[in-house]
């Protein structure tokens, strides 16, 4: 679990990073739904000073987020989830409420998300 979630983490990382590699890149986030803005913007508030992990977060010597840092993230995770046209209640189903596991179904969706958009603009050249 903790491999998935580091891997759609830096996938969704490296997303953003590359947000103005090209004019492609932004006609990509241009055309990004308000639920996949707010998730890019969860994670980059991970990198702001009161968000950054703490002294003891950093001595657990993890790769994993703290449950303080999922929690930053999750609520734009199941906004970008519920837009997706997942229930409530399918949501609470599938993940039992646990929080890497609505991340890393975010995650998903957004790299699905931004695919399509990606074969869309192609389509149009």
């Amino acid at each position: 679990m903790k491999k998935i979630f580091l891997s759609a983490l830096l996938a969704v990382l490296t997303l953003v990073s590359c947000s103005n590699e090209n004019i492609a890149a932004n006609t990509v986030e241009s055309m990004k739904t308000q639920q996949m803005e707010n998730f890019d913007k969860a994670f980059k508030s991970l990198g702001d000073p009161q968000n950054r992990p703490t002294e003891e977060e950093r001595k657990r010597n993890t790769s994993e987020l703290s449950d303080r840092r999922k929690a930053l993230l999750v609520p734009a995770s199941k906004e970008l989830i519920l837009s997706a046209g997942v229930t409530e209640a399918e949501l609470t189903r599938k993940t039992g409420g646990d929080m890497s596991q609505i991340i890393v179904w975010a995650t998903q969706i957004y790299m699905q998300k931004s695919d399509e958009i990606r074969k869309n603009l192609k389509s149009e050249k």
